[in-house]
């Protein structure tokens, strides 16, 4: 049950009896345990385009990979927390885990989180790109070594 997947499947059954605004609260809880920036990558972050540009809201990722470990570094808006939920999710369950499980993030997350409709379509649109976003840059980093 540790794997990226049974990660995120624990987290699913968090969300499946939650009413909308609960879901809304529990995503609240998630944001505050998204890390602050550190100062390495404050600093990259004003010569790297880490911004996930098809999210309304300012998102900044760095999927790591060292040693075939995978971790996600970012930073959202904090008037965004919402958002900076749902990729503290993201983080939580990619966190210490072989690079290749990031591919066992789904597609349909928000939805079996029961998030899509309470979220709404541009919102949804945005952290579907952040999905993706981390499933292609853990996948790049790997292949580099």
């Amino acid at each position: 049950m540790n794997s990226v997947s049974g990660r995120l499947d624990s987290i699913v059954g968090e969300f499946s009896d939650l009413d909308g605004r609960e879901k809304l609260e529990l995503l609240l809880d998630f944001a505050g345990r998204l890390p602050p920036l550190s100062a390495a990558y404050e600093a990259k972050k004003t010569i790297e385009d880490r911004r996930v540009h098809e999210c309304q809201t300012q998102v900044f990722l760095w999927p790591e990979v060292e040693q075939g470990i995978a971790r996600l570094v970012a930073e959202v808006a904090p008037e965004a927390p919402t958002v900076k939920g749902f990729v503290a999710i993201l983080a939580e369950a990619v966190e210490g885990r072989p690079a290749a499980e990031a591919a066992e993030i789904p597609e349909d997350l928000l939805e079996r989180m029961g998030l899509a409709p309470v979220l709404g379509m541009l919102r949804t649109r945005g952290l579907r790109a952040i999905i993706g976003h981390v499933k292609r840059g853990i996948a790049t980093k790997a292949t580099q070594g």
